[in-house]
């Protein structure tokens, strides 16, 4: 767990958003590989992604990086 001010909350949305993120990632066609219950990491452009659920940050040299599923998401459709 990190040092959040309100970990009670974070305990309780991670896992829905760690969900959110991995089926709407596999619906694009990723393959989705979660590498802890905090992180999430798929390939795109022949480069590794990786994503934070609960922050909604992600990081990859083949996106821009950024905060937000919904960024994310627009970057890897096209």
């Amino acid at each position: 767990m990190s040092n959040r001010l309100d970990q009670q909350r974070q305990k309780e949305l991670e896992p829905e958003r760690m969900d959110y993120a991995i089926k709407k990632l596999t619906k694009l066609g990723f393959a989705v590989t979660p590498i802890s219950s905090v992180r999430l990491s798929f390939e795109y452009k022949g480069e590794t992604v990786n994503f934070w659920p609960y922050s909604g940050w992600a990081s990859g040299k083949s996106i821009k990086d950024g905060r937000g599923i919904k960024d994310l998401l627009n970057q890897v459709k096209y």
